[in-house]
């Protein structure tokens, strides 16, 4: 395995810079960057002539269902899928089978990701109506945070008891993240729709039965809770323009209250039920084509900090059952990320360097990473080098994920992603996944 990779001629977008440079990487970290680096001794080295050389996505929501069912997800396949599609890190949610509740569940998902994970990895730990002693030791563990299901989910990881969400967000020492949908709302709409449809609701409906109004309650109730305590709350997958008075515009590192968008909120909306219906069914759900368009601005002005996927696999024949209630929630797309952020880049939606930031620099400060989400001296070396002058449609050939297929298949980008850098080691180049290389992440003043 190569100790020093020299790229050269790249295109380099970081900290709000685009400028022209050459970078080398000693065993894992950037050892250099800077102009004429071309004399220095290398393992391997890139002619990155035409090619735009970012940090690598880290990816602060992905489902990669380990441990639960291997032929819908899991840490190998999934992994490649990230790296092959410029994702360097990931954080896993906890909603597996078993959940992940407790610390020693947790050290048993770490020893399973060992040697196993192609992108740098950490785990969220799960609250529980009943757990609240084990959030507040979580500094004790290498967890990202604790998560929160404020809506339903999966066994008993719903926390719907006023008493144990107060004593979660008063002793939790890490961040606290949380998907927000209020439970009785989405349950009472569900029963008047299936009074008025039967079992096989229409898709379209969908964002009405996990309404506005649901998630508009719950993410208030989060941020009040963290005001309330303290807290440090990141509020996952924004979908609604309702919810973006709750938050506010500046650098990310100067907030004790984050929020984050995911990619099928930025492109998708609910004129494309009718298209797509099961396909792109996930909760909380996409929203209007007004709710896209306010997403989209609170992001270029700083109020919503990260860009993430919510990646969760599952398979096709399951998406196809009629029932609504049958169709699972979950899009798989962590391949075609990068791919489709930057495909709003090309229609100026965001800049290159916002979007960099987004994806890299805000989640490297939201979590407090040590020694990642930028291009520094000193850092870790995840890179992605990528095509920006690149025509492709996204099709099902070559889909890594475990699932099979990609919520992007069939649109058009105007990107590829050339090569990714996980930890200073080639982990993808032409689309070819190597050896696995990544890292449990570590953290830094928390």
């Amino acid at each position: 395995m190569s100790d020093r990779l020299l790229i050269l001629n790249a295109t380099a977008v970081n900290e709000g810079r685009v400028f022209e440079t050459d970078l080398l990487a000693e065993d894992g970290r950037i050892a250099a960057l800077g102009p004429d680096l071309s004399g220095r001794p290398a393992d391997t080295v890139i002619d990155a002539a035409g090619l735009h050389l970012l940090p690598g996505m880290i990816d602060d929501q992905v489902h990669f269902r380990e441990p639960g069912p291997a032929h819908i997800g899991n840490f190998r396949a999934e992994s490649a899928a990230a790296v092959a599609g410029g994702t360097t890190s990931v954080m896993d949610m906890p909603n597996n089978r078993p959940p992940v509740t407790d610390r020693d569940a947790l050290a048993a998902k770490f020893a399973r990701a060992e040697g196993v994970m192609h992108t740098n990895y950490s785990f969220y730990l799960g609250a529980t109506n009943g757990n609240a002693a084990e959030s507040a030791r979580l500094r004790e563990t290498p967890a990202c945070g604790l998560k929160i299901f404020m809506g339903a989910s999966t066994g008993d990881m719903l926390v719907d008891d006023p008493a144990a969400l107060a004593a979660h967000f008063a002793g939790c020492p890490l961040l606290i993240a949380t998907h927000c949908e209020d439970t009785p709302t989405i349950e009472a709409n569900l029963a008047a729709y299936e009074a008025r449809h039967g079992p096989e609701i229409p898709l379209e409906c969908h964002p009405l039965i996990r309404s506005r109004e649901a998630c508009l309650k719950s993410s208030t109730l989060a941020v009040e809770l963290a005001r309330a305590h303290g807290s440090r709350l990141h509020v996952l997958h924004l979908t609604t323009a309702d919810e973006l008075a709750l938050f506010a515009p500046g650098p990310c590192a100067d907030k004790r209250v984050t929020a984050e968008v995911c990619i099928h909120h930025l492109v998708f909306c609910d004129e494309d039920y009718a298209e797509y219906g099961a396909r792109i069914k996930c909760n909380p759900a996409i929203k209007t084509a007004a709710d896209r368009a306010a997403l989209r601005a609170a992001l270029r002005e700083d109020r919503i900090d990260v860009i993430a996927t919510d990646h969760a696999p599952h398979l096709l024949a399951d998406k196809r059952r009629p029932a609504y209630r049958e169709a699972p929630a979950g899009l798989p797309y962590i391949q075609h990320a990068l791919t489709a952020l930057l495909e709003l880049v090309h229609q100026g939606e965001l800049t290159l360097a916002d979007a960099v930031r987004k994806i890299a620099h805000a989640p490297a400060e939201c979590y407090r990473l040590a020694d990642r989400g930028f291009l520094r001296e000193g850092y870790w070396a995840d890179l992605a080098l990528v095509d920006l002058a690149a025509e492709q449609t996204l099709t099902e050939d070559g889909v890594l994920h475990q699932c099979g297929w990609s919520a992007f298949e069939g649109r058009a980008a105007h990107a590829r992603v050339d090569a990714t850098v996980v930890s200073g080691r080639i982990a993808c180049r032409d689309g070819k996944v190597r050896e696995a290389a990544g890292r449990p992440l570590e953290f830094a003043g928390r």
